[in-house]
């Protein structure tokens, strides 16, 4: 098991729990997983695909959770008294959503989007801040495949939490990754995501993120931007959606899926950055400065395209307005707000001169090389900056982690205020 277990053995009393099951063969290990969450005191539905049917019954399934096992989202045609909404309530209903074994094509269905079946629509309609749990089963070769990973990245930056199968022999004989854990360890996995010590300060909070690059147009073909990825402050996000605030997210152009329960604006230029971030600055709770914003924009558009027809060419930028200062100065007792530094020399001086000098709450120092840190790249290594110069270097780290890091130092900073 990997250090994301820290379960609580109470964990799992009185929570409701849906279990999907996909067409594999570790679907047989389902019923005695099902069994053994209704013995720790959960209540369980079962979600189960066409293909998993094939696998697993439903009589079995019905037996060992005491309770019906949805396929379609529609009602038999005989049973006109069904709810007809049991396709959105259920997932409401739920405080987990654990798809165990978790196919290739299940896995390239929730990715997509697709809502055709219950199972999907639980994914739809789970409420933010819920746990999902996937646990990926399938021959090594598939699960290593391109297509498959493509997908669990996508479901990861949506707030989904990826477990890795184990190693061992396969259902095809062969050995390698792809086994999904015995029914004891995904319970423990589920009791980890389930066990909250203190409900997060964040929850219920507003909390608005800018992300990602701005473009400068130079004419109707060309702008001016930078490298930034968005992924750290998608990450932000997604992490604070998780813990159960109220997230919106103001992204430049970039390719990324919206995190799971974020309401997300895109926009282009620092200017339209400014203008809808503005409409937020007196309701939002917490401001975080996660964009690469660019510091200057040409002083006039270019209409059409420019031609070449000059050895050389010569245009006047001016200043972009600053979005987290504005902010910084606005903010009223109560508010937070938070940035980034991005900075190659005297880094804790410049970022602490920046914390001072934009009235910021926290300020995080990183530098981009574009290989373990920075831009374009999934880790970090962050060094959170607070008023008074309390500093806290962290390792590097994945940016879903770094993000969580981060946010645990916005709550300490909640705790004291």
């Amino acid at each position: 098991m990997n250090n994301y277990l820290t379960p609580s053995r109470r964990a799992l009393k009185d929570k409701n729990i849906i279990i999907g099951i996909c067409g594999g063969i570790a679907a047989y290990k389902t019923p005695q997983l099902v069994r053994l969450l209704k013995k720790k005191g959960a209540d369980v539905r079962v979600a189960l695909t066409e293909s998993g049917s094939r696998f697993v019954s439903e009589l079995s399934l019905a037996t060992v959770s005491q309770a019906q096992v949805y396929r379609s989202i529609f009602p038999p045609a005989e049973n006109t008294g069904s709810d007809f909404t049991t396709h959105i309530t259920l997932g409401e209903w739920a405080d987990a959503l654990v798809i165990a074994p978790a196919t290739a094509n299940t896995l390239a269905r929730l990715a997509a989007g697709f809502c055709d079946d219950m199972l999907a629509t639980c994914f739809i309609t789970l409420r933010p801040g819920k746990p999902v749990l996937v646990f990926p089963a399938m021959d090594g070769q598939m699960y290593i495949s391109p297509s498959v990973q493509r997908n669990l990245a996508t479901l990861k930056a949506q707030g989904a939490i990826i477990i890795e199968p184990e190693s061992g022999e396969l259902a095809s004989g062969q050995c390698g990754t792809g086994r999904m854990p015995e029914p004891e360890a995904i319970a423990a996995y589920i009791e980890a995501a389930l066990s909250v010590t203190h409900p997060s300060l964040l929850r219920g909070r507003s909390i608005v993120i800018t992300a990602g690059p701005t473009r400068e147009k130079i004419d109707d073909v060309r702008f001016i931007s930078n490298y930034s990825s968005g992924k750290m402050g998608f990450a932000i996000a997604g992490a604070a959606a998780g813990r159960g605030a109220n997230v919106t997210l103001i992204a430049g152009p970039v390719n990324l899926d919206t995190p799971r329960g974020v309401e997300r604006i895109d926009v282009e230029s620092a200017v339209q950055m400014r203008e809808v971030a503005g409409n937020f600055f007196r309701s939002c709770d917490i401001f975080i400065g996660a964009a690469a914003v660019a510091d200057y924009r040409p002083a006039a558009v270019i209409p059409g395209k420019l031609k070449k027809n000059n050895p050389e060419i010569q245009f006047t930028l001016v200043k972009n307005p600053d979005i987290l200062s504005d902010f910084g100065f606005q903010k009223q007792a109560g508010q937070l707000a938070v940035g980034f530094a991005l900075e190659q020399d005297n880094g804790p001086a410049n970022a602490l001169k920046k914390l001072e000098e934009k009235n910021l709450d926290l300020v995080a120092l990183n530098f981009s090389d574009r290989k373990t840190s920075g831009f374009e790249v999934d880790t970090n290594m962050l060094t959170l900056i607070e008023r008074g110069g309390i500093t806290t270097e962290l390792p590097l780290l994945s940016k879903e982690e770094a993000a969580r890091k981060l946010l645990d130092a916005i709550e300490n900073i909640c705790r004291q205020t």
